[in-house]
């Protein structure tokens, strides 16, 4: 059962609290090879033969040592900053760091400041900046730059300064809670090398719970998607807990609903859920938002369909104020971490798309149009065939169609009830796919798993097995992994690839087995938990975690959450960042000239512990964080 607490515990947390999966019992003899370092490090049946072939990016003894000390082959051209748990933003030597923009900053001047004492109004938050800042792009149209950012969720205590222990308890407390949520959308500008807001920009747009958004794909006008404010099935209010993001080459801006089960609740305790909704951790217990105490939408008694209209891929047009965003349910309804998009040489759109839960799935959509430069894309993701990824232990793979023939399901059940058709095909259980980043340079991709503490352990929440084997080889998997997958014949709309493991996270400094990590990772640049990922220009990948900042036990010496930039071809990893007490490191972006990243630090001191960035007593705030060079030239 839930308690008021329940916004203080993460998302998997909760989901699992509500929803328990079945334990599984027979896997004592795959945990046991798996923990074996021998046949992890060594080549044995156990990873070397099957799950972890890294090929070219596994680092040999001299390589690694070359990098561990900064040879001047390196293409990691920065100093390494050491792990540590200041409550400050840390950056390499030759750069800094400034925020932007934080939560509650007004957007328009007749809008007040934050008011630290309470956390400010539904009104006030209707015109400031969301909370808990993700994903983010920048944009740049009509020489204006425009930077949208993802409000993915809140920290109650800050949000509710002036309710304790954070539980809403008035109607305005909801207003607030939901327009604090969503995306955020604003024109920025550079003067004497410092990043700041433009105040009541035509551009300027916040996009909240409360929204309309249009529904698109097969999804639209179902009758699950039909409710008695929405009877047709086509207009959806507002987006929540919105993650990573997509950039898409035609000029807009995919976010993506992560954990949308979690403000839905049922006024009757002997509601009965059903096994759709379950799949998804829909309960009759919210995780202590309380919406439904001011909004009936959020009520699962009164609106049983309503949470079948989250969970998907939002498209929207930064450049254009006034137009609507559209739920493309041609994507699948899951809980989405990104949308990575690519162009296939043929022409197709490519959107590579993680379920952000343990044991769920990663999958890829193809577009049935082709893209064309200067042509009309509006409705280009609104048609194509969904693929749910099949690894196999011999380092190869497939993507499995999602179609009627193969699920027994229509396109719109498949849309809908996306997790249930693929666990129809087969599809691999995964250790929480997290952000997928595609290489600008090369014909491959990676996906963040970040962890799974039951793998070997319980099945997923539909029953699936989740075997530590393939991609997935660690038992109780606490430090996460990169998985690599290289399209076949250099083909992203290829059925088949081939996969190895770029990293996996571990903890040399404390263990000797399989939780050490990989053969590129040592004491001075071990993490755990990788989530965000990003390729820069020059095709070095950004590596950001959200993790266990413990310093303790088995995360001894890793300190608080960071970013790392690997080199792909040879392996080597570098800390370029650590981050302030408890936050999560989330979003990257580039300004157009490349000489400025955007990144931003999520729920600082959600235990509260942090006063970041404004230090004293201040309210932690999550902000948007300008990184550039101190001589001024491109950063990626």
């Amino acid at each position: 059962m839930t308690t008021k607490n329940d916004l203080e515990i993460g998302f998997d947390e909760f989901d699992e609290l509500v929803r328990p999966a079945p334990a599984v019992v027979d896997f004592d003899e795959v945990a046991e090879a798996s923990l074996s370092r021998r046949s992890f490090l060594g080549g044995g049946a156990a990873f070397g033969a099957t799950a972890f072939v890294m090929g070219s990016t596994t680092l040999s003894a001299t390589s690694a040592m070359a990098a561990h000390h900064g040879h001047e082959h390196s293409r990691l051209a920065f100093e390494m900053v050491k792990a540590n748990t200041l409550d400050a933003v840390t950056v390499s030597e030759g750069y800094q760091a400034q925020v932007v923009v934080s939560w509650g900053d007004p957007l328009w001047s007749n809008a007040p400041e934050l008011d630290m004492s309470t956390g400010g109004t539904g009104a006030s938050q209707e015109m400031a900046f969301g909370d808990h800042c993700d994903g983010m792009s920048f944009f740049s149209h009509n020489d204006k730059d425009i930077l949208v950012v993802n409000n993915e969720y809140t920290n109650s205590k800050t949000l509710l300064a002036n309710r304790e222990g954070g539980v809403p308890t008035t109607a305005d407390d909801i207003r607030k809670s939901k327009a604090a949520h969503g995306v955020s959308v604003v024109e920025i500008e550079q003067k004497e090398g410092k990043w700041s807001v433009v105040k009541d920009s035509m551009y300027n747009r916040r996009i909240t719970a409360d929204t309309e958004m249009s529904i698109t794909g097969p999804a639209r006008g179902h009758k699950l998607m039909q409710t008695a404010a929405d009877p047709k099935g086509e207009i959806a209010k507002g987006t929540w807990n919105n993650c990573g993001n997509g950039q898409t080459p035609w000029g807009t801006y995919l976010t993506c609903e992560e954990n949308f089960n979690g403000y839905f609740s049922a006024s009757d305790a002997d509601y009965k859920i059903s096994p759709e909704l379950g799949r998804y951790g829909v309960n009759i217990k919210d995780r202590g938002y309380k919406w439904a105490m001011a909004d009936d939408r959020f009520d699962l008694v009164k609106n049983p369909n309503e949470p079948n209209r989250f969970g998907y891929i939002v498209e929207i047009d930064p450049t254009n104020p006034n137009s609507m965003p559209k739920k493309r349910t041609a994507l699948g309804r899951f809980k989405h971490e990104n949308a990575e998009v690519t162009i296939a040489a043929n022409g197709h759109v490519i959107v590579y798309l993680g379920d952000d839960e343990r044991g769920e799935f990663l999958y890829r959509f193809v577009s049935k149009g082709k893209y064309t430069a200067g042509g009309d894309h509006s409705e280009l993701l609104s048609e194509g065939t969904l693929f749910v990824a099949k690894f196999n232990e011999n380092n190869t793979g497939e993507w499995l169609a999602l179609t009627p023939e193969t699920t027994g399901m229509t396109e719109a059940e498949i849309a809908i009830h996306t997790r249930m058709a693929a666990s129809k095909v087969g599809a691999t259980t995964m250790d929480r796919p997290e952000w997928v980043a595609a290489n600008p340079n090369k014909v491959e991709a990676y996906c963040c798993l970040t962890n799974n503490k039951n793998r070997g352990v319980k099945t997923n929440a539909g029953g699936d097995e989740t075997p530590a084997v393939g991609p997935n080889p660690r038992v109780k998997n606490n430090f996460g992994q990169i998985v690599r997958w290289k399209p076949m014949n250099e083909d992203h709309t290829a059925q088949s690839f081939n996969w190895d493991l770029f990293v996996m996270a571990g903890n040399p400094a404390v263990y000797d087995d399989a939780y050490a990590g990989s053969k590129n990772i040592n004491q001075d640049n071990m993490f755990n938990s990788p989530d965000g990922l990003k390729f820069d220009s020059k095709g070095l990948l950004w590596i950001q975690t959200d993790g266990n900042y413990s310093n303790k036990d088995g995360f001894a010496g890793q300190g608080n959450n960071q970013m790392l930039v690997a080199d792909t071809e040879t392996g080597e990893i570098r800390r370029f960042l650590v981050g302030p007490k408890e936050c999560e490191i989330t979003g990257a972006t580039w300004s157009a000239d490349r000489k400025t990243m955007f990144i931003g630090v999520q729920h600082p001191g959600e235990r509260g512990n942090s006063h970041w960035p404004a230090g004293g007593d201040s309210l932690p705030r999550s902000s948007v964080v300008a990184i550039t060079r101190n001589d001024g030239a491109v950063i990626g």
